[in-house]
């Protein structure tokens, strides 16, 4: 790969202090939250928690995390054998755990709540997640209101979009959210 060209180089501002080239910004991310604060916002733990960090946080504005992806991760014994890809599913989910590190930090009886998905619009997957890839996920929240949210995701890799989507979910009472699920057998979406 040749060097880029003379204006083209896009930077970005770093932790409001300096400005970096794209290609270096994963090599100076400072972290915002750490894989254990992440898991006393989110009730999930490997192999489905999709977040590592969180590297940027505006409260009920904007977040930025980043999931590392390793030829470990479960899914790609099977997405694809000999050519693993990460399944674009599991970009949304990543997508949506970190809005809901977003909505949670804002909700103090948090460890009493769930976010539930509820629906997913106007996804698309533009490029393959591969093992190796850096995937830089940034959600910024369209609605937040203290029981329903609405937020749009973008996922990154080395600053090319692989994939977006609007993403709907409500805030739920943990106790609640399991007796419903209970009462309604196979019929419940969750």
């Amino acid at each position: 790969m040749g060097s880029p060209k003379r204006g083209l180089l896009q930077t970005r501002r770093c932790g409001g202090k300096f400005r970096v080239p794209r290609l270096f910004y994963c090599l100076v991310m400072e972290t915002i939250l750490d894989s254990q604060a992440i898991q006393r916002l989110l009730p999930h733990r490997y192999p489905f928690l999709l977040v590592d960090r969180i590297i940027e946080l505006v409260p009920r504005e904007r977040i930025v995390g980043v999931k590392q992806v390793s030829i470990n991760e479960p899914f790609f014994q099977g997405h694809f054998p000999g050519s693993p890809v990460m399944p674009g599913v599991l970009v949304v989910e990543a997508l949506a755990q970190v809005g809901a590190v977003l909505a949670l930090r804002e909700i103090e009886d948090r460890d009493q709540k769930l976010v539930l998905f509820t629906g997913i619009r106007e996804a698309r997957f533009r490029r393959p997640v591969v093992p190796g890839d850096t995937l830089i996920l940034e959600v910024t929240a369209l609605r937040i209101g203290s029981r329903v949210q609405r937020m749009r995701g973008e996922a990154r890799v080395d600053g090319q979009l692989a994939a977006n989507a609007d993403i709907m979910s409500i805030v739920a009472d943990r106790s609640s959210a399991l007796q419903d699920d209970g009462e309604k057998g196979d019929k419940g979406n969750r």
